[in-house]
């Protein structure tokens, strides 16, 4: 429908493929004479009202480019940094939606701009978001765009690292990102030929770890490559922060007469806060006594040349958004299922995770062809 206006931001962590999804949205729109205005910096830049044009032709030259032109933010309309405090500019975002005579505002993100955007969706905003992310682990959604750029980078370190491995027949330990989801590892872990795999869905017992190395050592193999998620846990640090858990949960019971004392959530995280790659690397060199090095994939991660993958997915998703907002079909995410593009209502996403389930085709992959993953 000619004559609406749309709002686009992009928030959370810059990922490949957001500039294309900028394109898949933008260009249809404007073709169809509606009016595109790009929110700066993500949730900070429609509080603080900076805002971009597009005009016909500026989107253009875009769809290889990594990061984002709009640039982004983790900042959240409702716990927003303001000089040395946290305050809720929720009424100034809404007022500033309305002050762009706003029809529907797009909302590029991962699982917080998910919950971010329901928020407003709440305080009757037209929202409509598309899911990206390279952890892939936002609900109701096959895939995420940038997944695949991060999946192919990750890959490609793991193939390069063999060589400098059986090299000085080390065992190299290579830190992927992923907190909660282990998809990145697992899947660029399974690409590359990673001899062990360690997510977070799977507390690895150390152990099983140090055998599975020793065996390859049997078997005439001098090197072993370890790809481990940022999220990945010691099963005895499972153990022990679920005990803690265990314990503030109790907190509030009687016992006796007398009121336990509730456990803060700050031993958890104490128990957690070593270095999981270099915990990792001195255990392993302490028992199998063979040289371990740690490499961190960082950031590399996210940058660079979206995939064809990912420019592939970026559009469609883009391109459906528009013909929705075409429909005044609000507060859904554009999300993949199987080779369809689907509107899945934001309440059904927002605050879930997607994780790797045990019975995954990746993970059953990974065990037919011997890959340890922590795990008896």
């Amino acid at each position: 429908m000619a004559g609406k206006s749309i709002g686009i931001l992009t928030a959370g962590g810059d990922c490949p493929g957001l500039n294309a999804a900028i394109r898949g949205v933008g260009k249809p729109a404007l073709d169809a004479g509606m009016e595109v205005i790009g929110f700066t910096d993500g949730f900070r830049g429609l509080v603080e009202n900076r805002t971009v044009r597009f005009e016909q032709g500026a989107l253009s030259g875009i769809l290889t480019l990594g990061g984002t032109i709009l640039g982004t933010s983790r900042d959240k309309p409702h716990k927003m940094p303001i000089g040395d405090r946290e305050m809720d500019m929720t009424d100034v975002a809404v007022a500033n939606y309305h002050k762009q005579h706003l029809d529907v505002l797009v909302c590029l993100g991962g699982g917080g701009t998910q919950k971010n955007a329901l928020r407003l969706t709440k305080r009757d905003l037209n929202i409509i978001t598309l899911p990206k992310t390279i952890d892939n682990d936002v609900a109701e959604t096959d895939m995420t765009f940038g997944f695949d750029t991060a999946m192919t980078i990750a890959a490609e370190a793991i193939d390069r690292l063999h060589s400098t491995a059986e090299s000085h027949h080390r065992v190299i330990i290579v830190e992927i990102m992923g907190h909660n989801a282990g998809w990145l590892t697992l899947g660029a872990g399974v690409a590359g030929g990673a001899d062990v795999i360690l997510i977070p869905e799977i507390p690895f017992d150390i152990d099983v770890v140090t055998g599975a190395i020793l065996d390859r050592t049997r078997k005439g193999k001098r090197f072993s490559i370890v790809a481990v998620a940022e999220g990945a846990m010691f099963r005895s640090d499972f153990e022990k922060a679920e005990a803690i858990r265990r314990a503030a949960a109790d907190g509030g019971r009687k016992d006796g007469g007398k009121k336990k004392p509730a456990v803060k959530s700050a031993k958890v995280a104490k128990c957690l806060e070593d270095d999981i790659c270099l915990r990792l690397a001195h255990e392993l060199e302490s028992r199998t006594k063979i040289e371990a090095r740690v490499t961190s994939l960082g950031h590399i991660q996210r940058g660079g040349t979206p995939s064809p993958a990912d420019r592939l997915l970026a559009t469609q998703l883009g391109t459906r958004c528009t013909e929705l907002i075409q429909k005044e079909k609000y507060g859904v995410m554009v999300g993949l299922k199987g080779s369809s593009v689907r509107a899945v209502p934001l309440v059904n996403v927002a605050g879930k995770t997607k994780l790797v389930t045990m019975d995954h085709p990746w993970v059953n992959a990974a065990r037919l062809v011997g890959t340890c993953l922590g795990d008896r």
